[in-house]
């Protein structure tokens, strides 16, 4: 699968460069950075920290396809718009929280609070590369 089924499924729609849109998705996204730094990660809370800072990474990845002219409907797809990008690294790791946190949303899987810790620091990793790689210009907001 390529991004480009996913723009033919219907799961992506080409749109307009939205810069308004994308500087407010970063605002929120740095806001619930600083939320959920604010918070341990223990035994009771892995499993929705896991699952909230995967959010914000969607959140930055949504920023960053909407800049670029894209609405992307699937999770999934954000796998394959890294590829297309060439970012062959960010998407598999992508890929692998994505999994991660459906297991964790709609199966029940629990999450060590060592893994989540070790996940956490790889998603803010990811989030920091992609601004200041893709999203230089909003970094500010």
């Amino acid at each position: 699968m390529i991004f480009k089924d996913f723009i033919e499924k219907g799961l992506v729609r080409v749109s307009f460069k939205d810069k308004a849109l994308t500087k407010s998705l970063l605002k929120n996204a740095k806001e619930d950075l600083t939320f959920l730094d604010s918070l341990k990660v223990n035994k009771n809370s892995s499993r929705k920290l896991m699952s909230n800072y995967y959010d914000v990474l969607r959140s930055v990845l949504e920023a960053f396809s909407v800049i670029e002219g894209y609405k992307i409907y699937s999770h999934e797809a954000f796998t394959y718009f890294l590829k297309e990008k060439k970012e062959d690294l960010l998407s598999i790791k992508f890929d692998r929280f994505r999994k991660i946190r459906n297991s964790i949303n709609y199966y029940g899987k629990e999450i060590s609070r060592e893994e989540a810790k070790e996940n956490i620091k790889e998603i803010k990793d990811m989030i920091e590369i992609l601004i200041k790689k893709y999203l230089k210009e909003f970094k500010n907001v």
